[in-house]
């Protein structure tokens, strides 16, 4: 935390692993939605395109993975 008391946010946030047929990670960038993400892969072309030339997905300074790290692409079994 900064002096002045704001909290740090990265730039891209990879948000938890959706339920269904084709589970995906939903990918914001600054705020915004940028896609739907069924890989790191997906990710990393994502941050390409705003600009990243070579991104470092497992950097906490750039990516928030929320729901679970860069390996987990399905959501938890629902308890039955």
């Amino acid at each position: 935390m900064s002096e002045t008391g704001d909290i740090f946010h990265p730039p891209v946030v990879v948000r938890p692993p959706t339920r269904g047929a084709r589970p995906y990670r939903r990918v914001e960038i600054y705020g915004r939605t940028v896609g739907r993400a069924t890989s790191a892969e997906d990710v990393a072309e994502f941050v390409r395109r705003a600009g990243v030339d070579e991104p470092d997905l497992d950097d906490p300074e750039l990516v928030a993975w929320r729901g679970g790290d860069r390996t987990v692409w399905a959501p938890p079994e629902q308890a039955t």
